[in-house]
């Protein structure tokens, strides 16, 4: 169990990174408005803020929700599983929310049609917020796990 505690304090350092990353480009983007005419400049701007998105979501439903639930002896199960489990055990705010994160990540992973982009960057406006919160609060429940 050392070790997955050792391997989880890595990944939250990795976690703190990404959130950092995140936070500068939700800064950023926060600022223009989403639009069709939007510069080439705009876009690169967008396309940075929705990969850093898509990474951190990653970061946290694939690695940390998992690492927790390895600690805790839980069986693997799907990802709305661990999603569910994590809302339990408060270290998301809300398991609905993080699924509609998980969601939007999907889309962004899948997504070519330039039409429906734009909804897209919107989207991540206003996700990015909540899942920085949700990464705030990984960071902090994380303490009782790692003691």
């Amino acid at each position: 169990m050392k070790n997955v505690r050792n391997a989880l304090r890595s990944e939250l350092k990795d976690l703190g990174k990404a959130s950092d990353v995140l936070s500068h480009s939700l800064d950023k983007c926060s600022k223009i408005q989403v639009r069709a005419d939007m510069s080439f400049e705009e876009l690169e701007s967008f396309e940075a803020l929705t990969a850093r998105f898509a990474r951190l979501s990653d970061i946290v439903t694939k690695k940390i929700l998992r690492y927790f639930d390895v600690i805790d002896l839980e069986d693997a199960g799907t990802v709305r599983d661990r999603i569910n489990r994590s809302e339990k055990k408060e270290l998301i705010t809300s398991s609905e929310d993080m699924i509609e994160i998980r969601s939007l990540r999907n889309e962004i992973a899948h997504e070519y049609k330039p039409d429906t982009i734009y909804a897209m960057f919107e989207r991540v406006l206003e996700l990015a917020p909540v899942l920085l919160k949700n990464v705030e609060l990984i960071i902090l429940r994380s303490k009782k796990y790692l003691s």
